[in-house]
């Protein structure tokens, strides 16, 4: 099993290091959960079985144009014919089905964002995926033009430092100079990029935050605990996948959510949606959260 792993690990550090981005060691330690020694012996390897490993500036990348890699990249590639066909395939999917997303995860991970977001993102977000991408590998300040906020209901212009999307491009992960701090913003909801000329002045602050379960990002982490249903147990490992490594079974019928959440947003929505299926452990915070939801929707 161990060996597997290194194995995962050292394949997937060489396409990263293949997907048109540059990036450095202490990155690639943290993304790969490795000691910054290790990522040094893994591209040195890379180098001696023929791969051409660049450096400048403390970053790495993979020429793409030398022969050891094209190789291996044309059996990953796919034609335009093939293009189009998985493309119209992946978008007969409902957005909510668990192996669409499997999919469009594998293909983030395979392709650099140019190729991918020809193939997975829907024509209407494809221009503000491009230019994200662009400003992401130029390390240029973008203003994402009429963003519209959920908290407040607000549209307007945001200047942020793109440096990363979430699987299949749903949002992008930026450091707001603003607030000071790192967001994901919803590519839904841009209507346009603009790439400026301005450089990243945070790059040091460009850091992912937890993301829980229900896919909610914030600096916090609330311990939370609940009681399944059959069928909330089902629901849950459907439309969250990663639920599963926080759950445990009490008997035939019944299943116990034992984690944690960034806000009480996703797994409140996930409780009153399925309100007579879950029953509320823990905390009370939780419960006084969904309390005050069903007031306003009776006001």
């Amino acid at each position: 099993m161990e060996d597997h792993q290194k194995l995962v690990k050292t394949l997937k550090m060489l396409l990263t290091l293949a997907n048109g981005i540059k990036h450095s060691v202490p990155k690639l330690s943290d993304n790969y959960e490795i000691s910054q020694r290790t990522v040094h012996r893994y591209i040195s390897s890379f180098r001696e079985v023929g791969f051409a490993v660049e450096q400048k500036d403390g970053f790495y990348w993979i020429n793409k144009v030398e022969k050891p890699f094209k190789e291996l990249h044309d059996l990953l590639f796919f034609t335009e014919e093939e293009a189009l066909i998985i493309k119209r395939a992946i978008h007969q999917i409902e957005e909510t089905n668990v192996l669409k997303k499997n999919l469009v995860e594998k293909l983030y991970s395979l392709y650099n964002y140019g190729k991918v977001s020809e193939t997975i993102v829907r024509r209407e977000y494809s221009e503000t995926v491009h230019k994200l991408a662009t400003a992401i590998v130029e390390k240029k300040q973008v203003l994402l033009r009429a963003y519209h906020s959920a908290h407040g209901n607000i549209i307007r212009d945001r200047l942020v430092e793109p440096f990363d999307f979430t699987p299949g491009y749903i949002s992008v992960w930026a450091f707001d100079p603003e607030s000071r701090t790192t967001k994901q913003f919803k590519t839904a909801r841009i209507q346009s990029v603009t790439v400026t000329a301005k450089p990243f002045l945070f790059e040091s602050e460009h850091k992912k935050q937890d993301m829980d379960v229900f896919r909610i990002s914030t600096s916090e982490k609330i311990p939370v605990k609940l009681r399944l249903s059959l069928r909330a147990y089902s629901l849950l490992i459907e439309e969250y996948p990663m639920a599963e490594d926080f759950l445990m079974t009490e008997n035939d019928n019944f299943w116990i959510f034992d984690g944690w959440v960034c806000s009480f947003d996703g797994v409140g929505r996930f409780a009153m949606g399925l309100c007579e299926d879950v029953e509320i452990v823990a905390p009370q915070g939780l419960r006084d959260h969904i309390k005050q939801k069903v007031c306003n929707l009776t006001k």
